[in-house]
């Protein structure tokens, strides 16, 4: 049989010593992020993966993440929080890590599984999904001295969004407002009239999304009603919208909060004669693709990437160690042109 590859092996395929490899898989902060991808793809290429057993034994911990898989509701957007589960999952092998997956259909429920789990041994850190204002995950953890990060913001605490970062509430999370910033850019070449389809206020997610279309067609806290339209997230909701606004005017492109409201807006397009309006979506699912609607992709993989880095982080001082906004990607196709 072939022997399994070492650290040693890692080393030397990366170009790097012994303790570098050491670092990127137990302190990846502390090492430059060219060395660490460098290393990180020896590790993939050779399919490395650090003794857990000795880990536990050396550190009293299991090595276990706990995440919540939330319920299966259907629809198009739940395949982000899908890729970003396997994608931690594949990335957590390499750095000794293992996931574990629990379920949960309340924040109460779920604590108290956190509990069972913690008190059995069987987790010794939290990845916390599906954020909203006044979420008291965040706190019963911190305050139980459980490590967890994020992936979403604390929506609705005082200083979200700030350069500077609290250990005790770190986060990862998409830059919402940078990506329909870029969609909406794309959208001018099509024409001034640019409208916004998002979700009814209040929610942090949507809000930061309709701030980067705001910023970008230089609007201010309160954008034109005739632009400004809102559905909850189905595509029937949207498809209704939509199809009462082209109505009553005329516009040249709309940015979507969602691909489900994009896939909405679009059939209402086109049902009112205008096939070709630029439609952009976010989240970039298969339906977008199959669709061929341009979507801005939310790299769920980079997530994974820097939700893990914090986790493994014992400590770091310098200024935003504990908030990391990812930088989203416009994906242009190609059905689109002026309608």
């Amino acid at each position: 049989m072939a022997k399994s590859p070492t650290v040693e092996d890692v080393a030397r395929a990366a170009g790097v010593s012994r303790q570098t490899v050491s670092n990127v898989i137990n302190s990846p902060e502390i090492v430059r992020e060219a060395t660490r991808e460098r290393v990180r793809a020896a590790i993939m290429q050779l399919g490395y993966a650090p003794s857990m057993a000795a880990r536990r034994l050396r550190t009293q911990r299991s090595a276990t993440i706990g995440i919540h898989l939330d319920p299966y509701a259907g629809g198009i957007s739940g395949i982000v929080l899908d890729r970003f589960i396997h994608a931690l999952t594949d990335r957590a092998t390499p750095r000794g890590l293992r996931i574990l997956v629990y379920a949960a259909n309340d924040a109460e429920e779920e604590l108290r599984r956190v509990r069972q789990l913690r008190e059995g041994g069987e987790i010794d850190r939290i990845v916390l999904t599906g954020t909203y204002a006044g979420d008291p995950r965040a706190d019963w953890l911190a305050e139980h001295r459980i490590p967890f990060v994020a992936f979403g913001r604390p929506w609705g605490e005082p200083g979200v969004g700030s350069a500077m970062g609290n250990p005790e509430r770190p986060w990862v999370d998409v830059d919402g407002a940078a990506g329909t910033r870029a969609a909406t850019a794309h959208a001018l070449t099509y024409g001034a009239r640019v409208a916004f389809l998002g979700w009814p206020e209040g929610s942090g997610t949507g809000d930061d999304r309709e701030r980067g279309w705001r910023e970008a067609m230089g609007f201010g806290a309160a954008p034109p009603r005739e632009l400004r339209w809102t559905a909850v997230d189905t595509v029937s909701a949207a498809r209704a919208v939509v199809e009462q606004e082209l109505a009553t005017g005329g516009v040249d492109a709309i940015i979507c909060a969602s691909d489900t409201l994009a896939v909405g807006a679009h059939l209402a397009a086109s049902h009112g004669g205008h096939p070709d309006m630029l439609v952009v979506g976010f989240d970039n699912t298969p339906v977008a693709e199959a669709l061929e609607l341009s979507s801005v992709e939310q790299r769920p993989e980079r997530v994974a990437e820097a939700v893990l880095d914090l986790l493994v982080a014992e400590t770091e001082t310098h200024a935003g160690a504990w908030h990391r906004l990812i930088e989203p990607e416009l994906v242009v196709r190609t059905r689109e042109h002026t309608s």
